[in-house]
């Protein structure tokens, strides 16, 4: 997949399915286990390249003719904005402070209804929550939702010492169901061989894409964060 800068990110072949032609309609999905493939994208942090990799996700899924329902967690109306732009369908938000975990289960039951895969985007790092314990975080949704983390990792001036901080995510919490690495920040193609080579010798974890190293941030930030689209030139 081109990107803005004339790099490539680089999504494994077969990462993405066809569209399904056959998928029925008689009555609302109560079954998560019979529902819509699902996908939440996590990090170590804020600011590690989340926001970025959602997008680019939805905007690929979209370009092979799926039908994209795009989720961010917690009440983040601006990155919201953007998934809604880039999956052109629009984002709901899944707030388990907010929400009883019933209702944020049936309310992505409902928005997920008849899209081909659900892409949610997490918030600050995977654990990261209101208190010590975590309560509320990205992996307490990842759970509820019985949805594969894609960790999207900063790998900027680090190799070995990624694995180590993966490995940690895996054991905090073994049923925290990590599905796959998509690095950031790739400094060139040996950065990224020798941190393939690491990350799945050591965690056992596939490295599914890498995105290059960019020279200035795609989206433009103020104190909230992003600017959002309608305010931002060239968005489409």
């Amino acid at each position: 997949m081109p990107s803005p800068t004339g790099g490539s990110w680089r999504i494994a072949p077969g990462a993405v399915s066809a569209p399904r032609s056959a998928r029925a309609t008689s009555s609302r999905c109560t079954d998560l286990q019979a529902s819509v493939p699902r996908l939440l994208v996590a990090g170590l942090r804020g600011g590690g390249g989340k926001t970025l990799l959602s997008l680019g996700l939805a905007a690929s899924f979209r370009s092979r003719g799926l039908v994209v329902a795009p989720f961010k967690k917690g009440p983040d109306y601006i990155d919201a904005a953007w998934l809604t732009r880039a999956a052109g369908r629009p984002c709901r938000n899944l707030d388990l402070f907010l929400f009883s975990p019933d209702v944020a289960k049936q309310s992505f039951l409902d928005a997920s209804y008849g899209a081909d895969v659900a892409l949610i985007e997490g918030n600050r790092g995977l654990y990261d929550g209101m208190d010590p314990e975590g309560s509320y975080s990205s992996a307490e949704l990842a759970k509820l939702l019985k949805a594969p983390v894609l960790l999207c990792i900063d790998v900027t001036k680090t190799t070995r010492t990624a694995a180590a901080l993966i490995l940690g995510l895996q054991t905090l919490d073994p049923e925290v169901p990590l599905a796959g690495v998509v690095l950031n920040r790739v400094a060139g193609e040996r950065h990224e061989s020798v941190l393939r080579e690491t990350i799945e010798g050591i965690c056992g974890i596939p490295v599914l894409g890498a995105i290059p190293r960019l020279p200035d941030d795609l989206f433009p930030e103020r104190h909230l964060g992003l600017v959002p689209p309608q305010e931002t030139d060239g968005v489409d």
